[in-house]
């Protein structure tokens, strides 16, 4: 069954844009993720990371009016979903900035490879190394700007981001900056782009917290889940990150 062919239940209001009072009003696609787990109506629920919750409300804002429906499967699957795990954070921001690099608008793309070094730096810093795929995800991205990344590298090698002001600041600037840029772009699907970017991060989140979803969104909607179950994921250890890792920044230095 494909997502196109998946209805909601009757009785939940149509995704729209924008905060809403109460269901009567409409409903964002966090406002139904609040309802689904149990919680007070709120587009900021417990159930979920709040950086993914970011990326779920700015996607569905920016998604056209018939693309947002084609969201609502989806809901279920970040309920749960939370850690206070940076490596979420790092993970969800470096997608969102590696996905609208190579197809924001000129005058976003330097802001865009910046934020692409500072969330692959984060992300290396906090597991002391950097993996094939990450790496490789964060060189075509940046090879789309050459001259622009050069620029980055410049200035991203000067700056020094704190892991409380990445996940207070750095992280759902790039997440808001990304979607914002994306839906702007003259693209010809950015609704295609942005429910993707919305899937990724969903499995950025449970890959970091080792856990998956055992069944289909579909089922899961249908019978409406009840309280969410917070993830158990630890932090990155401290003091991870030396010099000396073999794959440290090894796109960091290059160019």
């Amino acid at each position: 069954m494909s997502v196109e062919d998946v209805k909601p239940p009757t009785l939940l209001p149509l995704l729209s844009r924008g905060r809403h009072g109460n269901p009567r009003k409409g409903a964002c696609f966090m406002e139904l993720a609040s309802m689904l787990a149990g919680e007070r109506w709120s587009d900021r629920p417990a159930c979920t990371h709040p950086l993914l919750a970011a990326v779920a409300r700015h996607v569905n804002d920016y998604t056209s009016d018939d693309g947002r429906q084609r969201l609502i499967i989806l809901i279920p699957s970040v309920i749960g979903l939370v850690s206070d795990d940076l490596r979420i954070d790092a993970r969800i921001a470096l997608r969102c900035a590696t996905t609208a690099l190579p197809v924001v608008l000129v005058g976003r793309q330097r802001s865009m490879a910046i934020a692409v070094l500072t969330a692959g730096r984060m992300l290396a810093d906090l597991n002391g190394e950097i993996t094939s795929a990450v790496e490789v995800q964060i060189a075509q991205a940046l090879a789309s700007v050459p001259t622009l990344a050069r620029q980055a590298r410049r200035v991203t090698g000067e700056l020094s981001v704190t892991q409380d002001a990445f996940r207070r600041r750095n992280a759902p600037n790039i997440v808001t900056d990304a979607i914002k840029g994306i839906a702007q772009a003259c693209v010809p699907d950015a609704d295609s782009i942005l429910h993707g970017i919305l899937v990724g991060a969903i499995d950025d989140c449970r890959t970091e917290a080792r856990r998956g979803s055992q069944a289909p969104p579909s089922a899961l909607l249908e019978t409406a889940c009840s309280n969410s179950k917070p993830l158990s994921a630890g932090r990155a250890p401290a003091g991870s990150g030396s010099s000396d890792s073999p794959r440290r920044l090894l796109w960091w230095r290059r160019g």
